[in-house]
This record gives structure tokens, C-alpha cells and sequence, in this order.
């Protein structure tokens, strides 16, 4: 049964994973001035495409983190180091479109698709630069 001899430790990477992208979406969510989930509920595009891309650009560094993880410990340290390039990459676009959250409120996805971009693109640097 050497096949499974790796399953504890794929668990506690995969728990550590699923937890540390749990505590994004809640510390995002809580970063942003609209609320993402109650404007999912009542179907506006525009939440869920900066949500989605927000999403997505912190999961790609944290992948790179678990790929290059020494240890669960290395994983925590880069998926936070993840998590607080994207709580900044969002307080940038903030800068840039002051009202972002009413366009968002509004189904405004203009807005939305530059957040979701700028989520993306610094998730695919972030997690580019954790391969150095």
C-alpha cells in the first residue's frame, strides 16, 4: 500500500489550502466596501467577475507556494504572503476607481473586469516571483 503512504501529508497541504483560501475570501470580503455574497445572491455580474478573479489570483500563487513548499509552515508563510498582495492589489484599484464598489453594487462589470484583471495579473507576478 505504498500508493497511499503520501495521503497524510496531500491532506494537510490540501486542509491548509482549503483553509488559508477560506480566510482570503473572509478578509476580502470584509476589505471590501459592497458585499460580495449578498450580490451574488441576487444575480449581479459584476460581484461575482471581481470576486471570481479575486479568487483566482490568490489561488495561483498559493499553488506555486504548495508546488515549492519546504514544509506546511512554508506553505502558510507564502499563501499569507498571497493573500496580503491581493488585499493590496484591491486597495490599488480603490485608488484608481474611488466608487469602485457602487459600480460594483451597480452591475457596473467595467469596474469589475479591471479589478478581476489587476487580481489576476498580480497573481500570476506573485506567483512568478515565489519561484525565485
Amino acid at each position: 500500500m505504498t500508493s497511499l503512504a503520501g495521503l497524510p501529508a496531500f491532506l494537510l497541504t490540501l486542509a491548509t489550502a482549503v483553509g488559508l483560501t477560506g480566510l482570503y475570501l473572509v478578509i476580502y470580503t470584509v476589505a471590501t466596501a459592497h458585499n460580495e455574497l449578498a450580490l451574488i445572491r441576487r444575480d449581479v455580474v459584476a460581484a461575482a467577475v471581481a470576486l471570481g478573479g479575486s479568487l483566482v489570483g490568490f489561488t495561483l500563487p498559493l499553488a506555486v507556494a504548495i508546488y515549492n513548499a519546504l514544509s506546511v509552515l512554508d506553505c502558510l508563510v507564502w499563501g499569507l504572503v498571497a493573500l496580503i498582495v491581493q488585499i493590496a492589489l484591491y486597495w490599488l484599484v480603490r485608488l484608481a476607481v474611488p466608487d469602485l464598489s457602487r459600480r460594483i453594487e451597480e452591475d457596473r462589470i467595467a469596474a469589475a473586469i479591471l479589478l478581476g484583471a489587476v487580481s489576476l495579473a498580480g497573481g500570476l507576478l506573485n506567483a512568478a516571483a515565489m519561484t525565485e
